[in-house]
């Protein structure tokens, strides 16, 4: 039976211990009821850390029985590598910097290590359980590691990643030293999920930049394998905070607060102690609000609630430490003997009291400095089964990307979360309800539910597509069909890109020169008996002519421009003229000049701008410009331009890999054709020969090719395997 193993760093369960005895209570968290409807079906499970030391090797096996009845399987980490793994490298190191607060991180190998090897314990444990045909969904970074060490030990199993927190932009991201082993462990994952499309475009970026990976789109190509790179914003149970309005508790709390505040205006703010919440900055604009506007003191309440978190770390300390002092000073400053402006807890509270609090607020301040999606906001809009209240939102939140009848603010504006405090307490009540119709809507639709279930269908979805381009790989039962087409044929002709095809692209285009390996591989094909080996390259036909001359090949160079046969001359296609060079060279120059490590390469009938050695990033955006610009000067000039791999080259229409490839099918008649090569030109080949021919694709990405294979190696290594054949024959 086929399963889903669901991983993160915590499982969904409280543990607590009386009298050396331990009690398990399903936890309310987001991500808890979201994939609860998976991991309690069937023979699923969920994995993680149970929340707390367990070294006695009795309490672990207790414990594992007891979470095995609820489909959970625990790790147990021992506290030095709670210390260093969760305390350390995931809150210390990849915290700060994933939310911009780079000046926190700490960058210690020790903490690098135990992230490293708890990682590995994750990864065991998942071995433990997973077999073929299983899906297994991993969340959030303390498991950045995780996805490429299960990919090493299980090539062919579904993984998908999700990322909880923002994705920092590459000039943060590359700050941590470890961030190629970073990236490298997150593209072991078939799909990989973000909140938001910046922090889709921010991962594909730090990935082409720090690892040698083809992206296209939001496809990630490395080693041999595609990653889908998405953006699934999370949601929320909204059925649930919207029911919360009638539950009796929540109904008794409301009272409570109606009783207690009577003709005062609720402003509301929930969240962890974290320096990235910006709480600080809000209890400033309160106090702002309080002194600009004296009218409402005594009628506007900021109702703070601060989750303690971490408050033995410096950092956190010190934050409390501040918001302790800063909301002695307000309230210090601006109460009177019955009223309290700021109303401040450092506690948690039970979801009944919070939904009464959504229920009663007249607005909800919800200011991070950066936030992943955060939550909070969702649930105050689920609450308010009365269409009004005013929802305040940083735009650095990702909920701010779908909440946009919010009144969104810049969280670092102090005047500006003030203005927006002032506007939601004069906002008209059909407003309001305009707004949080439309807000209600989009929280209702997209729902955790809603999130799991898309996700899902997409992992399944970039599943069937790399199915599809395996089924294209040359395995070893297309060889074995290759090889027998080949001995059953009397005439063959093969046609053999250069570059990328027989050998490894170099920086330098003068140092890919054949080795003497290639020169024995091509000898002994050309010279048996009643086989044609066609070299067909963009290369100069001078390069060709120097390198191949002396072998019995036929050589097509630049695209077709030139050709030889083995016994002949070097003659060009009739009726070719450079005369557009004039006007398109000085553009390519012009380019040349605003983009350093870029060349221009000159042929007889067509120009190359070559961009291998130009910063990453820098060549693909200047690329693009001089495609724009070509495509606009050449359409009306009979010329072509084609882009590929790090190189733009213009050429005269008529000159086409395909066309040259078919002048040689009319000299003879064969009965086998086989074509390879890595490049787009190589596409015109692959579509012009007829349909009984082996065409192969080098690289795995899309094309007209029948098969792939994916380097230089295994084409040569396929070459050689045909010369064997000559021996059985």
């Amino acid at each position: 039976m086929r399963k889903t193993i669901i991983v993160s760093n915590r499982l969904p369960v409280k543990i607590t211990e009386k009298d050396g005895e331990f009690a398990l209570q399903a936890s309310e968290g987001g991500l808890a009821t979201g994939l609860g409807s998976i991991y309690r079906e069937g023979n699923n499970i969920w994995l993680g850390w149970p929340g707390q030391e367990i070294s006695d090797p009795k309490q672990q096996e207790k414990i594992t029985k007891q979470l095995r009845q609820m489909n959970l399987m625990p790790v147990f980490l021992t506290q030095d590598e709670i210390n260093n793994f969760y305390e350390g490298f995931s809150n210390e190191t990849l915290w700060p910097v994933f939310h911009y607060m780079s000046v926190y991180a700490r960058y210690d190998q020790g903490y690098w290590d135990a992230y490293y090897q708890v990682n590995k314990k994750f990864r065991d444990i998942v071995m433990q359980v997973a077999e073929q045909g299983d899906v297994i969904w991993i969340h959030d970074y303390q498991l950045l590691l995780l996805p490429g060490m299960l990919r090493a030990e299980m090539p062919e199993i579904s993984i998908g990643f999700f990322n909880h927190i923002p994705f920092p932009s590459y000039e943060l991201f590359r700050l941590i030293p470890w961030r190629a082993e970073l990236i490298e462990g997150m593209l072991g994952a078939d799909l990989m999920g973000f909140h938001t499309f910046d922090d889709t475009r921010h991962f594909l970026n730090a990935a082409s930049r720090i690892l040698p990976v083809n992206t296209s789109a939001n496809v990630v190509s490395y080693n041999d394998r595609i990653t889908v790179v998405e953006t699934f914003p999370m949601g929320i149970d909204f059925n649930k905070f919207s029911a919360l309005g009638q539950n009796p508790e929540v109904k008794h709390q409301l009272q409570n607060l109606k009783d207690n505040f009577q003709q005062e205006r609720m402003v509301l703010s929930i969240d962890r102690l974290d320096y990235s919440k910006g709480i600080l900055q809000r209890l400033q604009a309160f106090e702002l609000l309080l002194q600009l506007h004296p009218e409402y003191v005594g009628k506007v309440v900021l109702y703070m609630i601060v989750v303690p978190s971490r408050d033995t770390v410096p950092q956190y300390k010190e934050l409390r430490d501040e918001i302790d002092k800063l909301v002695g000073n307000i309230n210090a400053r601006f109460r009177t003997l019955s009223w309290h402006p700021v109303q401040y807890f450092y506690r948690s509270f039970p979801v009944e009291v919070l939904s009464a609090l959504y229920n009663y607020a007249d607005i909800c301040l919800v200011t991070p400095m950066r936030d992943g999606m955060n939550l909070v906001s969702k649930e105050y809009v689920a609450s308010r089964n009365n269409n009004d209240g005013v929802l305040i939102l940083s735009e650095m939140a990702g909920a701010s990307k779908e909440l946009m009848d919010a009144i969104i603010v810049n969280p670092n504006n102090i005047g500006a979360i003030t203005r927006a405090i002032v506007d939601a307490l004069n906002m008209p009540l059909p407003e309001q309800e305009r707004r949080m119709k439309a807000m209600r809507q989009v929280v209702s639709k997209f729902n955790i539910n809603h999130w799991v279930k898309l996700f899902m269908t997409r992992l399944e979805e970039v599943n069937q597509i790399q199915q599809n381009m395996l089924a294209r790989r040359v395995n070893q039962e297309t060889a074995v069909m290759i090889r027998q087409q080949y001995r059953q044929s009397k005439k063959r002709i093969i046609f053999l890109d250069y570059d990328g095809t027989l050998v490894g692209f170099q920086t330098n285009i003068d140092m890919a020169a054949p080795d003497p390996d290639l020169y024995q591989l091509l000898r002994e094909l050309a010279s048996f008996p009643g086989n044609d080996i066609v070299m067909i390259s963009g290369r100069k036909h001078e390069t060709l002519g120097e390198w191949f001359g002396h072998l019995p090949l036929d050589l097509i160079a630049e695209h077709g421009a030139w050709q030889k046969t083995k016994e002949g001359e070097w003659y060009q296609l009739p009726g070719l003229t450079d005369k557009w060079k004039q006007e398109i060279y000085p553009m390519l120059e012009q380019t040349t000049d605003r983009t350093p490590g870029s060349f221009v390469e000159e042929k007889s009938y067509s120009l190359v701008w070559h961009y291998r050695k130009v910063e990453s990033g820098l060549g693909e955006l200047r690329a693009n410009e001089l495609m724009n610009t070509l495509r606009y000067y050449t359409q009306e000039k009979g010329l072509q331009v084609l882009p590929g791999d790090k190189v733009i080259e213009v050429k005269n229409i008529e000159i086409n890999k395909g066309k040259a490839a078919l002048s040689w099918l009319n000299h003879k008649k064969y009965d086998f054709i086989m074509a390879m090569g890595d490049d787009v030109t190589d596409e015109d080949i692959f579509k012009a020969l007829p349909a009984k021919a082996i065409t192969i694709k080098v690289g795995s990405q899309v094309s007209a090719a029948q098969y792939y294979l994916r380097s230089y190696h295994e084409v040569r290594h396929l070459l050689r395997t045909l010369k064997t054949v000559h021996l059985d024959i």
